[in-house]
C-alpha cells in the first residue's frame, strides 16, 4: 500500500475519508461521520451522527457518513 505524506502526518490511501484519529466531538469515540457547516466541521461517531442528523441537515452543507463501515467490520 503506497503513503501520501503531508506536512504533519503520514495518510494511507484508503476508499474512506475517515480514520481512527478523527473523534467524535460529544464522546470521543471514533467518528463515522463528518458534518461541514457553513462555520466548520463536526465528527460524529455512528450513535451521535444519527441522534443529531435531524437537527443539523437543514443547515449541514455535507453530511459525509460511514457508518455503513460498522457493519462490515462486524461481519469480517
Amino acid at each position: 500500500m503506497s503513503q501520501i505524506a503531508t506536512e504533519n502526518n503520514v495518510e494511507l490511501d484508503s476508499p474512506f475519508q475517515l480514520s481512527a484519529l478523527d473523534r467524535c466531538d460529544s464522546c470521543g469515540a471514533q467518528a463515522y461521520v463528518r458534518v461541514t457547516m457553513a462555520s466548520g466541521e463536526l465528527f460524529f461517531c455512528a450513535h451521535h451522527g444519527a441522534q443529531f442528523k435531524e437537527k443539523l441537515s437543514a443547515t449541514a452543507l455535507e453530511w459525509h457518513d460511514e457508518s455503513y463501515r460498522l457493519l462490515e467490520e462486524q461481519g469480517a
